[in-house]
């Protein structure tokens, strides 16, 4: 990669809201966060003054796995050098020649200088810029603009130790991932719910995914496009990959469809599965169910067949789109890469009713649950997961 051609001999990543936690938790937070990065990638860690020092073995992979890596709010492949003026204009210098061999800066580039610091010394911050401007000019006539430059150079002083470069990168942000619990995500083949999954990653939640095999109501691709969509996960999960859960679970709907009001179908069908996904958080030693529903999107995410879905649940049920347009949901959905996957055709499910219920009652879908026999069902349901 380019980068690695500038002589970097670190990265360095910043966090955010971790900085706000308590002394007790921040740390806490940091050991997590730091495990997490090493497991992704070899690398020795230093974490001082809210700043991850890396030194990776492989740059090229380090820069691609802190991109998705929760936690990370930003990073900068960096060069070291000693707080003296002696070293950071002979350093400061070979990397302002490394930017101009690379044609990142040339003399009709407008530059800026920004410089943070930490620590006592014999200079201010904005000294400290000025002088290294002046190190770039001698190198190359570009023209400086504090306030619209082209690229910026970015020293670092810290105590005597002093970091040069020249991009921040941008970071999943959040918290680190396995730093909250786990939780029991419905997640189906389509654009909704593997959203819902990431984004509870990225608020520090380990997942175990169940999904729902519907055959004969939906062909195989449907745990296909689900396996494929976990493999996609799991990019975002190092230290803790995602467990997977798949229940047979046509013999269920099909006991709606055949004894119960066929306009309750898909109420009665969410219903269960908030009821099975509560049996595999037991076991599975989780805090909470999270799901891909959004007010309105289809039958069964009504306020009213909400509160009837969920109104027998045994654990909390977390919806992080419940606020979000589709337009929105896929957006999130492209930029993690799980859009492609989710679009593909799989066939839908045949047991959706031509008119569902949207407003259902809960007295009604409480006389339902009796006639399927629903306790019986999902316990037979729970024997089938594999």
């Amino acid at each position: 990669m380019k980068d690695n051609l500038l002589n970097h001999s670190l990265i360095i990543a910043r966090y955010g809201e971790i900085g706000l936690k308590s002394p007790r938790v921040r740390g806490r937070f940091e050991r997590q966060l730091k495990s997490n990065i090493k497991t992704a990638f070899e690398c020795k860690i230093k974490i001082s003054q809210g700043r991850i020092y890396i030194h990776p073995k492989n740059f090229d992979e380090a820069l691609i796995k802190l991109k998705r890596i929760f936690g990370i709010v930003s990073f900068s492949p960096a060069i070291h050098t000693k707080t003296s003026y002696e070293d950071i204009e002979n350093d400061l210098g070979k990397y302002t020649e490394k930017l101009i061999g690379e044609n990142l800066i040339s003399s009709k580039t407008k530059f800026a200088v920004r410089c943070r610091r930490v620590g006592d010394h014999n200079f201010s911050s904005q000294e400290m810029a000025g002088f290294a401007g002046s190190i770039v000019r001698k190198k190359i006539d570009a023209p400086v603009d504090l306030s619209n430059p082209n690229i910026k150079i970015f020293l670092e002083v810290r105590e005597d130790e002093t970091y040069i470069f020249h991009e921040k990168i941008k970071g999943p942000g959040g918290l680190p991932l396995g730093s909250q619990g786990r939780l029991v995500a419905l997640i189906s083949s389509g654009i909704d719910s593997p959203v819902a999954a990431y984004l509870m990653m990225k608020r520090g939640c380990v997942i175990t995914a169940i999904h729902f095999d519907n055959d004969p109501f939906a062909g195989p691709k449907v745990t296909e496009n689900f396996k494929e969509l976990i493999n996609k996960l799991n990019e975002y999960s190092y230290g803790f990959p995602i467990r997977t859960k798949i229940v047979k679970y046509g013999d269920y709907l099909e006991k709606c469809k055949d004894n119960a009001p066929e306009k309750l179908t898909c109420v009665l069908c969410k219903s269960g599965m908030y009821k099975l996904a509560s049996e595999v958080a037991k076991k599975e030693n989780a805090l909470g169910i999270v799901d891909g529903s959004s007010v309105g999107q289809v039958a069964s995410q009504t306020l009213h067949n909400i509160l009837a879905t969920r109104a027998n649940a045994e654990f909390p049920i977390l919806s992080p789109l419940i606020g979000l347009d589709k337009i929105e949901i896929e957006k999130i959905s492209r930029k993690i890469g799980t859009f492609p996957i989710s679009e593909i055709n799989d066939g839908g499910c045949s047991a959706v009713p031509r008119y569902p219920e949207t407003k259902a009652e809960l007295s009604r879908v409480n006389d339902a649950l009796e006639l399927i026999n629903q306790e019986v069902e999902i316990r037979k349901a729970v024997e089938k997961l594999y």
